[in-house]
């Protein structure tokens, strides 16, 4: 079985801790020069996937471009948690009440969601897709990087937490255009998404 690497993305611009980033972010000239510091790849990686937010995808475009490996998808399945609007730009001491009472209740009620934003239930379901999106590519392309973003990755890794794994994913790092093998979850024939789940890229 082909492995899989999984990659945040590179230092952006306007990154604070605990600050939800806009989704047009893009990396800054220290984001590119730590994703190139990230090089050489692990032996065997032959094909590269993203997730489509600006930072995903110009850490996997400069690594493309530095190694001449392909971008073979580009999924939405690999965006981040998607937080809602009302939280965007803010840290934590300026959460409108709304995130504030949601942020109380999501761990006793993960279906939850908060205005536009995605419940923990939604991110868990998304991230077992994204399992079998991976693995399903690993095994047409071979060894592959996957470059991502820190809530998912973290959830992505942690699947047999259910959707308590986004409380886990908040509180472990996960460094800018860090790498890590993913080793945690097979998934079964019949969950693999169809050709509609990703876009070719």
């Amino acid at each position: 079985m082909a492995d899989i690497w999984l990659m945040r993305h590179g230092a952006y611009e306007g990154h604070r801790p605990g600050h939800h980033a806009p989704h047009e972010a893009a990396l800054t000239v220290e984001g590119r020069d730590g994703v190139r510091r990230s090089l050489p790849l692990p032996n065997g990686i032959t094909a590269i996937v993203t997730s489509p937010i600006p930072r995903a995808r110009q850490t996997a475009s400069l690594i493309s471009h530095l190694t001449g490996l392909p971008i073979v998808a580009t999924s939405g399945l690999l965006a981040e948690w998607r937080a809602p609007s009302i939280v965007l730009g803010r840290t934590a001491e300026t959460y409108p009440p709304a995130y504030r009472a949601w942020r109380a209740r999501r761990l006793g009620d993960p279906s939850l969601r908060c205005e536009d934003g995605e419940s923990l239930t939604d991110l868990h379901t998304r991230a077992r897709l994204c399992a079998a999106l991976l693995h399903h590519t690993a095994r047409r392309h071979g060894t592959l990087l996957a470059v991502s973003h820190t809530l998912l990755l973290g959830v992505l890794t942690r699947l047999p937490e259910g959707p308590a794994a986004f409380s886990t994913a908040a509180k472990t790092p996960w460094h800018f255009a860090e790498r890590r093998l993913f080793t945690t979850y097979q998934p079964a024939a019949s969950c693999l998404p169809g050709p509609s789940r990703k876009d070719r890229g």
